[in-house]
């Protein structure tokens, strides 16, 4: 397949086996981002409640004290339950922790210290301005949490902090003359009356605070909200780059997603060009099931692919029981020749393990022929609507003839003389990218005017 063949397939109208390669990179990411945020959150708990329980004994040094320390032990449990049991999408067990640490925590503000010989009333508990607790749980929610449970939570704890309100709305008052000694007292500054009372609960202010809450809430589920968008976003960009990389060496994807020069750009510049080809196959097809025969393309293929790739090259396309594959494209480098070189006597090695194997599995073997060629090319797309960013032109003609020739000279690879040459002047090469190469006298190819010097290896 050809770069422009591949873009949109990758990128536009990816294949079914795309689609479930992207639906896995998007739960991965979506998973790594929901277990970091998991473990921050829970940290962020534990040292949070670390500095509560100092802070506690600071501000109060007293033993009763010992029982809040026991309720910040169940804060801690549950946080560790919730970096147990927390996984990507819906998950009732964590919502269910989640109202448990609300519940905990309007239980810890409102519920007296049984430790105490004497209590507040409910009014002067509920009074406390203890409400700021809340949002050390929204702190840590907000690292671990989908933006949605935010709300939730918000919603949750209103509630909650409602209903304790009601509740202490409606206790019993054991000592009405403490209401009234303050009404007594205080008869002149009738202002003042309802905050000095023990049984007064100061509903506006209650309901402020959860306002607040709810709007912070808010402002943090939006920013969640783009921060979950800005991921989908990257997940995307990997699955297109994951799609991209079942086409071309990861070398060649990173210029493509960091390029911002179109592709269909015409130019000429200097390319090696590789032809692989399986010698013999029509006959072989012919002897064998078509399950076999794609079974043995398939194998065939996944190597020489692999070959491509790992020497920074392009696979331009498949032919059959062949290829095409370019060295240079989209971009030229500095050792193209010589990486064209070092695949196809990879693929020669590769090709010689596969026969082993086959041979183990009582299989006939493989021989396949390689052609190289290093000069000038036309890159740019063709066509009208269906694009294809082509390599054509005089160096791809003789590429392919040279692998072709394979099968007159009995030898496994044919590489020009222009190709040798450039790979021998090319930085980082080594003296053995040219053992075994036997060079040949200038010889006629077909459909090419002048003769060719040429360098073959291996028998056929």
């Amino acid at each position: 397949m050809s770069i422009t063949e591949a873009l949109p397939a990758a990128m536009a109208n990816p294949p079914a086996r795309a689609d479930i390669a992207s639906n896995r990179v998007v739960n991965e990411a979506l998973a790594a981002d929901k277990r970091e945020g998991l473990v921050l959150a829970v940290r962020a708990r534990w040292a949070a409640l670390a500095v509560i329980a100092i802070l506690i004994i600071y501000v109060n040094p007293h033993w009763e004290m010992i029982y809040y320390e026991i309720l910040l032990a169940g804060f801690a449990v549950i946080g560790w339950l919730q970096l147990r049991l927390g996984r990507v999408g819906r998950s009732r067990p964590e919502l269910a922790l989640l109202f448990c640490d609300l519940a905990l925590m309007t239980f810890t503000l409102m519920a007296p210290n049984p430790l105490t010989d004497g209590h507040w009333p409910a009014a002067m508990q509920y009074r406390f301005d203890n409400f700021p607790y809340f949002f050390v749980l929204l702190a840590s929610a907000t690292l671990a949490y989908h933006w949605r449970t935010l709300i939730a939570f918000a919603v949750w704890a209103a509630a909650l902090w409602l209903g304790a309100m009601v509740w202490a709305i409606y206790q019993p008052v054991p000592y009405p003359e403490l209401s009234e000694g303050v009404r007594v007292v205080l008869a002149d500054h009738p202002r003042m009356i309802p905050f000095l009372d023990p049984y007064f609960v100061n509903v506006p202010s209650r309901i402020q605070e959860v306002v607040i809450l709810l709007i912070v809430a808010a402002t943090l589920a939006i920013a969640g909200w783009r921060s979950n968008r800005l991921l989908l976003k990257h997940a995307g960009v990997e699955r297109e780059r994951a799609n991209l990389a079942r086409y071309f060496s990861p070398n060649v994807v990173d210029e493509l997603s960091s390029n911002d020069e179109p592709l269909k750009q015409v130019r000429t510049q200097n390319v090696a060009v590789l032809f692989a080809d399986i010698v013999g196959f029509t006959a072989y097809s012919d002897m064998r099931s078509p399950h076999q025969v794609i079974a043995t393309l398939r194998e065939f293929h996944a190597l020489m692919e692999h070959e491509v790739f790992r020497h920074a090259g392009t696979l331009d396309k498949y032919l059959g029981d062949g290829l095409m594959a370019t060295f240079g494209t989209p971009t030229t480098g500095s050792s193209d020749a010589t990486n064209a070189l070092r695949c196809a006597r990879a693929m020669i090695a590769a090709v010689d393990r596969l026969n082993v194997a086959r041979e183990a599995r009582g299989e006939v073997p493989v021989h396949a022929g390689f052609g190289l060629h290093y000069g000038d090319a036309i890159l740019g797309d063709i066509g009208a609507h269906r694009l294809e960013f082509a390599v054509i032109g005089r160096t791809v003609n003789i590429a392919a003839r040279l692998e072709a020739l394979t099968r007159e000279l009995a030898v496994t690879l044919v590489a020009s003389d222009d190709l040798i040459a450039r790979a021998r002047s090319e930085t980082g090469g080594r003296a053995d990218d040219f053992a075994g190469l036997q060079p040949r006298p200038a010889t006629s190819i077909r459909g090419i005017a002048e003769p060719l010097a040429l360098w073959t290896a291996g028998p056929a």
